[in-house]
């Protein structure tokens, strides 16, 4: 292969980067810039020909040594990962930027570094509304209480003939008559958030503030600030503001993916959740806090703990009260209830009279196994109501995915049927046709399934319901009728 001239090279990682949509900065190992590209000249409010060769501080004299994250990584060696950085450039523009700061070598030796920044003033000043909006609207709630306090679901809005959900749900009601914390986990769209606001309801907290906040949908420095809010000049540009923990005082706080939750901000919340005290960033003075926490996680608490993506001592404060929802394809005896439940929202919303769904769709609909849970029905089922004509739901109404995978089915049943000579029925099923009950040969065979994966795991119920495939409370609530 004919080697590429040192030039060419340079020209085309110049050309690489100078297209990512991120701002890159660059500088040698005496803090002379290198390479700017125009996506960091945009967020720092300069061009490129007024940064490239001079010093950094020269540039933006706001910072030193100390505050500027790529002269502290020539100093260290070591990597800053999303590190929010607020500073004035020559021109007096202040710029706020959370970047990913990492050493630049060559074998051994120390050449330089690389920044990665992204601009956080739109999503800042965005947070910053929102709290502004949410305070306006829970003041009123502090003086007196109100209907409308943010959660909207009831334990009557959840819809089940599940035996293992009906067993959560007396146990959510209990739990609504504490102020313990509350975990719950269950996969993405199983209706984690109708249980927490269920709980607020039946609670003597309805009335006051329900605040949810997803600790995956921002960055973490702005979690932090929204979570405790900021003191004026705690950073450039920050006004004294209330968090949610303040605006949900007297109420409930729910936090979704809470394993998005950094580990230092994890800390923080297990102070809050010992000491019942909140104090703002850049603050002195803390303040005491009447506040409900539930927390939700979409993965296993036991798998965020094993891999450090839970802490410990959080996990073990917050796990007081403790639901685990089922999937959907555990609970497929509700796939009609809530198939009808849908069906009626949307032909109201939609205003069109559409009566079912035909024996191919409520067949595919049991069989399917529902990765996105009661959300992906739903989702479906209005899908459907956008194109349906005539007084069914039918397979081509549905999205492709799923009326592709039911002619892929049909299809392998078909070919299965034609290669083999053999009766449908196995010898021994034939056999017990007419003598046995199917009821019974199936409880029968749930009964040994049961037993042996009990024997297997030495009586451990979760590992018992992992060997069998189902949620450790559909397992818990099979013993309990056979007891």
């Amino acid at each position: 292969m004919e080697n590429r001239p040192m030039s060419d090279t340079v020209e085309m990682l110049q050309a690489i980067l100078g297209t990512i949509d991120e701002g890159i900065h660059v500088v040698d190992a005496n803090g002379i810039t290198i390479f700017y590209n125009h996506v960091a000249a945009r967020l720092d409010g300069l061009t490129p020909e007024e940064v490239l060769g001079k010093p950094l501080l020269e540039v933006f004299p706001s910072l030193d040594k100390q505050s500027s994250t790529l002269l502290r990584v020539i100093e260290s060696g070591e990597p800053i990962y999303d590190q929010p950085q607020t500073y004035t450039n020559w021109r007096g523009v202040r710029v706020e930027t959370v970047n990913t700061t990492l050493p630049v070598r060559v074998g051994s030796r120390l050449v330089g570094a690389v920044e990665v920044a992204k601009d956080i003033r739109k999503l800042r000043e965005l947070s910053e509304r929102l709290l502004e909006l949410q305070a306006k609207v829970n003041k009123p709630m502090r003086a007196k209480r109100q209907e409308t306090d943010g959660a909207v679901y009831r334990f009557e809005d959840i819809i089940t003939r599940d035996g293992a959900m009906q067993q959560i749900i007396q146990r959510a009601r209990r739990a609504a008559r504490t102020s313990s914390p509350v975990l719950i986990y269950g996969e993405t769209g199983t209706g984690k958030e109708l249980f927490v606001q269920s709980i607020h309801h039946a609670s003597r907290r309805s009335g006051r503030p329900f605040i949810a906040q997803n600790c995956a949908a921002l960055p973490p420095s702005l979690l932090e600030s929204i979570l405790f809010g900021t003191t004026k000049g705690s950073f450039t540009g920050a006004d004294d503001r209330p968090g949610l923990f303040e605006l949900a005082n007297g109420g409930s706080l729910f936090l979704d993916e809470l394993n998005s939750m950094p580990l230092d901000l994890q800390a923080k919340l297990l102070r809050v959740l010992q000491d019942g005290q909140v104090r703002r960033i850049g603050g002195m003075k803390a303040k005491q806090v009447d506040v409900r926490i539930m927390a939700a996680t979409n993965e296993p608490p036991q798998q965020l703990l094993e891999r450090g993506a839970l802490r410990a001592d959080l996990y073990y404060r917050i796990n007081v009260v403790s639901f685990e929802i089922p999937p959907l394809r555990a609970r497929r005896e509700d796939i009609p209830l809530l198939c009808q439940h849908f069906l009626n929202k949307y032909s109201r919303l939609f205003e069109i009279q559409v009566d079912g769904f035909d024996e191919a769709v409520s067949s595919l609909f049991q069989s399917y196994h529902w990765p996105g849970n009661v959300r992906e029905l739903e989702h479906v089922i209005e899908a459907a109501l956008n194109v349906v004509e005539g007084p069914q739901i039918r397979l081509e109404h549905l999205p492709s995915y799923l009326s592709e995978r039911s002619h892929t089915v049909k299809t392998e049943r078909v070919q299965r049927a034609d290669s083999s000579s053999e009766a449908l029925l196995p010898a021994a099923a034939e056999q017990m046709v007419g003598r046995r009950n199917l009821r019974d040969v199936l409880y029968e065979t749930e009964e040994a399934m049961i037993q042996a994966a009990l024997a297997r795991t030495e009586g451990n119920i979760l590992q018992a319901a992992k060997l069998l495939g189902v949620p450790r409370q559909t397992l818990q609530y099979k013993l309990s009728q056979r007891s």
